[in-house]
């Protein structure tokens, strides 16, 4: 394996990361206000906040995984960031705001103790976790689909000519799959009334997402794919089958393992499917970018080696320790009562 070939898998390992990590945080985020629903607004409360702080302590440290993705990406393969970051603006540019709306939300929810303010932060965690969970399945999608891509490398394609079928059913796809991430891990993490929910919001999400998933994979695998990423196609079937049947047995650890294992298996059948291009054009084939067009020089990669060997084990450690600390479970009686919900209610 050359350079060019070590650093396209470690992009897609970042981006696996990413998607694995971030991919229940996005979850959470679209199952808060369902899970919020109570007669009792002040139990109501005490259920958002229990479900945030499933996520509280590593949201922020998941996100790192897309920072490197992007850096490492403008490092190893420059022509392809330029041309991804420039043909894709509109859809980046709103996973961007999206997610600087989702970090405010969630930062701030707290901070003024108001039932406007917090629904309103709730709505901005919704918005900045539905909107990415969406735009990136578009345009994984379309970077393996290919678009138009002309001589000097820049996409002449507008961003209505990204939302094509394809495009959709992939956006459809890492929505639901996300949103069962984290129906099953709020279930993984939490106890009493809000687990028995969780369990149940897997078990009705499930079923879509191995249809719409299943779909989409299989699409993939017919009009992109290679003869090994059948392996793929196949692994994320049984994974998202295996996930329903753990789900309705309240088997949640081992129910998040095969969510895992099913959206990595998906971004290795995308970029699977992708390589040797990294962005394939649709107007020429002599148009696309490869990892050897794209690529930085040989030294600029040796360099990103060596960084990268010694900085990995560090990151990937100090990570899995925050999760080994905040390994416990939550409930509605960890939550204090808000002080707001309860003047009014003593009133």
């Amino acid at each position: 394996m050359g350079l060019e070939e070590f650093w396209f898998v470690a992009i897609a390992v970042l981006f696996t990361g990413y998607f694995v990590l971030e991919g229940f945080d996005f979850g959470v985020g679209m199952l808060m206000p369902v899970f919020g629903r109570h007669a009792d607004p002040e139990m109501g409360e005490k259920r958002r906040r229990a479900v945030l702080n499933t996520i509280g302590p590593v949201w922020d440290g998941n996100e790192v995984w897309l920072i490197t993705a992007g850096g490492a990406l403008f490092a190893a393969f420059p022509e392809w960031y330029a041309t991804l970051f420039s043909g894709f603006y509109i859809p980046l540019l709103l996973i961007l705001v999206a997610l600087i709306l989702r970090i405010c939300a969630i930062e701030y929810r707290g901070k003024i103790d108001n039932p406007v303010w917090r629904r309103r932060c709730d709505l901005g965690i919704g918005i900045g976790s539905w909107v990415p969970a969406v735009l990136w399945g578009v345009a994984f999608a379309n970077i393996v689909s290919g678009v138009a891509i002309d001589e000097n490398k820049k996409v002449t394609a507008g961003f209505f000519d990204l939302l094509g079928p394809y495009a959709l059913l992939g956006g459809a796809t890492m929505a639901l799959v996300f949103a069962l991430h984290g129906a099953v891990f709020i279930a993984l993490k939490t106890s009493g009334d809000v687990h028995e929910d969780a369990v149940k919001m897997a078990v009705r999400l499930s079923i879509p997402a191995v249809v719409v998933g299943g779909a989409f994979a299989v699409w993939t695998q017919l009009a992109y794919g290679t003869s090994w990423t059948w392996i793929m196609v196949a692994l994320a079937a049984v994974s998202l089958i295996a996930v329903v049947a753990l789900t309705a047995r309240v088997r949640e650890g081992w129910a998040f393992v095969f969510t895992t294992i099913a959206i990595v298996s998906v971004v290795v059948l995308l970029f699977g499917s992708l390589f040797p291009d990294v962005m394939p054009s649709t107007t020429d084939v002599a148009y696309s970018l490869t990892i050897e067009n794209a690529s930085s020089s040989p030294y600029t990669l040796k360099v990103m080696t060596w960084a990268a060997a010694f900085m990995t084990p560090v990151v990937v450690g100090y990570q899995a320790w925050t999760y080994w600390v905040f390994r416990k479970r939550i409930s509605t009686t960890h939550i204090p009562d808000s002080i707001g919900l309860s003047l009014g209610r003593s009133k």
